[in-house]
């Protein structure tokens, strides 16, 4: 059963049916024994309904439902970032029944460029498992006189420092913490525009009023297909899947370049690692299923499973990564 709940855009999955119901997805006996039978288990995510996350988070509370006699309640609580609902869960009891559905911000780079933390980005919160990941693209508006990375770099080197104006949905953005990287490995500085959301900023790039951005893939997807906007690069380590011709950064010269944004579940500090195990073994086990991996691409990202201890892995290094980064690019904290 699939049901609709008015309150804060939630949508509870029931054990019966669903677009990742049996036989698409085996039931998990060692998940089965979590939750007792009409136990509703919240996951919350720190975004609008609609988005990206939004439909992960669908995902991963469909493939627990399959794995558990428990309904789950997606939970939209956007706000400042994703601290809005990552504060709740944080706050939560340690019982296995509020959830998180969070982003590399949540995990990492928000308690740098936040200037008051709600919660402990790495105390807070048990990592349960890695769920996806989404690649970053380097766009210019075709006014723009370079059509490879290469030429973008030489460009502004020779403009001079803070001389090239580049956009992004935000201070602390995926976006924009990728093009600070970037500059720092291409020892270049551009000047930086902020924009409140990405609608406002994809409108500014398509009439040429800021000629490069840098963002998610998937928005733009559109745009680079008419030839609205050109792209110069992407930011996984590996050419993605949706755009195969399109050179990554790294091979462009920059090979430590990898700048995926990504989400992962956890739950509140002090979740028992039995709990914590079982749900991350049946996340993996589904994200693997065919279904749920078609649902996650048509979505724009990359099915990325990892148990609790990948997950507590990729955090580590990605906090050393963009500590270091956000440090030396002297991003004042909002």
């Amino acid at each position: 059963m699939i049901r609709v709940v008015r309150r804060r855009t939630a949508l509870a999955i029931g054990l019966a049916t669903g677009a990742l119901a049996a036989p698409m997805l085996a039931r998990y006996s060692e998940a089965q024994s979590l939750y007792r039978m009409g136990k509703t288990v919240r996951m919350v995510v720190p975004f609008a309904a609609g988005g990206t996350a939004d439909l992960l988070a669908r995902v991963v509370a469909e493939i627990l439902a399959e794995s558990t006699t428990a309904t789950f309640l997606i939970d939209n609580r956007p706000g400042a970032g994703g601290n809005v609902g990552a504060e709740i869960v944080a706050r939560a009891p340690p019982d296995g029944m509020t959830l998180l559905l969070g982003t590399l911000g949540t995990a990492v780079t928000n308690q740098y460029v936040y200037r008051e933390l709600p919660y402990d980005s790495e105390e807070s919160f048990a990592p349960v498992a890695l769920v996806g990941e989404v690649t970053n693209v380097v766009v210019a508006h075709p006014s723009f006189p370079a059509t490879t990375l290469k030429e973008f770099v030489d460009y502004c080197k020779v403009q001079g420092p803070n001389n090239v104006t580049y956009s992004s949905p935000g201070v602390g953005s995926a976006g924009h913490l990728s093009m600070e990287y970037l500059q720092l490995l291409a020892d270049m500085k551009l000047a930086h525009v902020a924009y409140r959301g990405r609608s406002a900023m994809m409108k500014a790039l398509v009439a040429g009023h800021v000629p490069i951005a840098m963002d998610n893939l998937p928005p733009y997807q559109q745009h680079l297909q008419s030839g609205a906007l050109r792209a110069l690069g992407v930011s996984s380590s590996k050419r993605w899947f949706a755009a195969p011709d399109l050179p990554t950064v790294a091979e462009q010269g920059y090979p430590d370049f990898d700048t995926a944004h990504w989400w992962y579940v956890a739950a509140p500090a002090g979740t028992r690692l039995d709990v914590v195990n079982k749900l991350s073994d049946a996340i993996v086990k589904g994200i693997k299923c065919e279904p749920a991996i078609k649902r996650i691409r048509d979505a724009g990202a990359w099915e990325r499973p990892g148990n609790a201890e990948d997950l507590a892995r990729h955090m580590a290094a990605e906090n050393r990564k963009w500590k270091y980064v956000i440090g030396a690019a002297n991003i004042q904290k909002q």
